[in-house]
C-alpha cells in the first residue's frame, strides 16, 4: 500500500472488513514501535484515529498514555475496538461531527484510502491543534519466499490485476496532501516478518480484495495459495510507511 487513490469509491470493498473483524485483529501486523515512538516524540497528548478498525494502532497509542478517540464506521469492527477500552464513535469520517474537539495528532492507519480526500483533508486541518500533525500509516508488506509473483500466478485466476497488484508508490497521496496545504515528512521503517502457512493465509483474507470474493472462489483460492507454501512458511519483507504532515500555516506562524 498505498492503494490507488479512488479506492474509497468502492463501498463494497470498504464495507467488507466487519465480517472478518476478529481475524483482522488477530492477524494484521502492528506498527513498528519506532514508528509509534517517533510520532509521539512531539509531546502528543490527544489523538484521533480515523477508520480505526479494530483498534490496532489506537491501542499502540493508548498504551503509551495518549488520550485516543477512535472513529470507525463498522459496528462489527468497533465491537472489537471498544473491548480495548478505546472511546469510539460510529461514523464515516466524512459524516463524523467533531463538535469543536481538536487533537494533537490525527492518524489514518491503513484507512486513508477509504476516505474522500477532498472532504477529509480540509476536515483534518480543522480538527488539528496548533502545531498538530496528520499521520498516514501503511504496512507495505511483500512476500519474498514464496514471492509475490509466485502467489500472483494463482491470484490472477480469481481477480483482475488491479485487485492484487500492490502498488507501493505513494506519489499520488503525497501530491494530494501537499495540494491541501500540508508540508510533508515521509518516513519508512524496514521490516522482515515470518509467518506460518496458516498465519499468512489468515492475513491475506483480511484484505478487501479477498473478502469480497464469492465463497466458493475464496475457498479454492485459499487452498491453492496454501499449496504454494511449504512447511517453512512465508518470509515477508517491505516496510512501514508514515507520511507525516503539518499545516503550512502552522509552520509559518511558528517562525514569527
Amino acid at each position: 500500500m498505498p492503494p490507488r487513490s479512488d479506492l474509497y469509491t468502492n463501498r463494497i470493498r470498504a464495507n467488507s472488513f466487519g465480517a472478518a473483524a476478529m481475524r483482522y485483529d488477530a492477524y494484521r501486523p502492528h506498527y513498528p514501535d519506532a514508528l509509534i515512538d517517533d510520532l509521539l516524540a512531539a509531546d502528543v497528548r490527544t489523538c484521533l484515529d480515523v477508520g480505526a478498525g479494530t483498534g490496532i494502532a489506537s491501542k499502540q497509542f493508548a498504551d503509551r498514555g495518549v488520550d485516543v478517540l477512535a472513529v470507525e464506521p463498522d459496528e462489527r469492527m468497533a465491537t472489537v475496538l471498544r473491548a480495548k477500552l478505546i472511546p469510539t464513535e460510529i461514523a464515516t469520517f466524512e459524516q463524523w461531527d467533531p463538535s469543536g474537539r481538536r487533537f494533537d495528532l490525527v492518524v489514518f492507519a491503513a484507512s486513508y484510502h477509504w476516505v474522500d480526500p477532498a472532504v477529509a483533508l480540509p476536515k483534518v486541518a480543522g480538527v488539528l491543534n496548533d502545531g498538530g500533525r496528520l499521520a498516514l500509516l501503511w504496512n507495505r508488506l511483500r512476500p519474498v519466499a514464496p514471492s509475490q509473483e509466485q502467489f500472483d500466478e494463482i491470484n490472477r485466476d480469481y481477480m483482475p490485476p488491479e485487485a492484487y497488484d500492490r502498488n507501493h508508490d505513494a506519489s499520488g497521496v503525497l501530491a494530494t496532501v501537499r495540494a491541501a496545504g500540508f508540508d510533508i515528512d515521509q518516513r519508512t521503517y524496514s521490516r522482515t516478518l515470518q509467518f506460518s502457512r496458516e498465519q499468512w493465509l489468515e492475513v491475506l483474507f483480511t484484505f478487501s480484495n479477498y473478502l469480497t470474493l464469492p465463497q466458493d472462489a475464496a475457498a479454492e483460492l485459499r487452498r491453492r495459495l496454501g499449496e504454494r507454501i511449504d512447511d517453512s512458511g512465508v518470509t515477508v519483507g517491505g516496510d512501514a510507511l508514515a507520511i507525516v504532515a503539518d499545516r503550512k500555516s502552522t509552520r509559518l506562524n511558528s517562525s514569527h
